[in-house]
């Protein structure tokens, strides 16, 4: 008898060795991807809405100060579940295409450059603006946008112009504060994480992991293989790639004509690869999860309006 069932665990042993293991559970990456200055021109908003009813993208933020927030306003208006957030400006940095503060320039005038016009890089608005007038520009804009019926899920920075002080970011703290709001910051990295120099106790409030988005230099033949090759690696977290979505038309070629970086044909690229049957494949196969503001900020506890 004693053989017979040492047999018989051996025969079991054996088979359960053989047997087809069930297959690891994909890594948990979870993915935004977010489409900057909305309302910048009619081309950006075409692109923008058609990615976010696509699903092509998961996010927007708004440039409340330019001439295109009205369309952006109607639009959201019919769309009260789309996930959109306020992309807080200080500066304007295309040449032929400008805005002035929302507030209005007497309001805010360290904001004002010699033109009348905000800044057109980050560093001036560094070496000239006041923490009050940035602030009281901040909030015109996202009254602005709430008085007309957005539904905001999030607060961002354009071109991160509020992590290059610490009395700026201490502005953009306060913002997220005061309109209880969640602010685009990363746990790793240089817009609030480890690698910032105004890395305080905010990193441990910070929903995102790590946020990427494409480098001056890639060639449009490449535009897909290098998004793929930044994401691919990816460990277990959450993450935001930031696209720049547009018409490569006049509108934003006259827009952007001596400033082919973040450009017309740029902003063509990423609609072109946001849409493409192989960078959605490419997602579904590396078990991506696309998310939103809206959804981070509810899986964490963090209040939004």
């Amino acid at each position: 008898m004693k053989s017979i069932l040492v047999a018989s665990l051996v025969v079991t042993s054996i088979a359960a060795a053989s047997a087809p293991q069930p297959a690891a559970p994909p890594v948990t990456r979870r993915l935004i991807i977010h489409a900057d200055d909305l309302g910048m021109s009619h081309a950006v908003n075409r692109a923008t809405f058609e990615a976010l009813e696509h699903g092509w993208i998961t996010s927007s933020s708004i440039l409340v100060p330019c001439p295109w927030f009205p369309e952006v306003a109607a639009w959201a208006r019919a769309h009260p579940d789309a996930d959109l957030g306020i992309h807080l400006a200080l500066n304007s940095e295309w040449t032929t295409f400008r805005w002035g503060p929302l507030a209005g320039r007497s309001a805010v005038p360290s904001l004002v450059d010699a033109d009348g016009y905000m800044a057109l890089d980050e560093d001036a608005v560094v070496a000239h603006a006041t923490p009050e007038d940035a602030e009281r520009e901040l909030r015109a804009q996202v009254d602005f946008a709430k008085a007309h019926g957005v539904h905001l899920t999030h607060l961002d920075s354009h071109m991160g112009t509020l992590f290059h002080s610490q009395p700026l970011f201490d502005v953009y703290r306060r913002m997220g504060t005061t309109y209880g709001l969640p602010l685009l910051m990363e746990r790793l990295g240089v817009r609030g994480g480890a690698e910032s120099r105004w890395n305080t106790h905010d990193i441990e409030h910070a929903l995102i992991d790590r946020l990427f988005e494409i480098e001056p230099g890639v060639p449009a033949d490449q535009w897909e293989a290098t998004y793929e090759k930044i994401l691919a690696p990816l460990p277990a977290g959450t993450y935001q790639v930031i696209v720049h979505l547009g018409y490569d038309g006049d509108e934003m070629q006259g827009a952007t004509a001596d400033h082919p970086n973040w450009g017309s044909a740029w902003r063509q690229h990423d609609f072109d690869m946001v849409r493409s049957a192989r960078f959605q494949q490419f997602l579904r196969d590396q078990h991506f999860t696309l998310t939103t503001w809206k959804e981070i900020a509810k899986g964490s506890g963090e209040s939004n309006n």
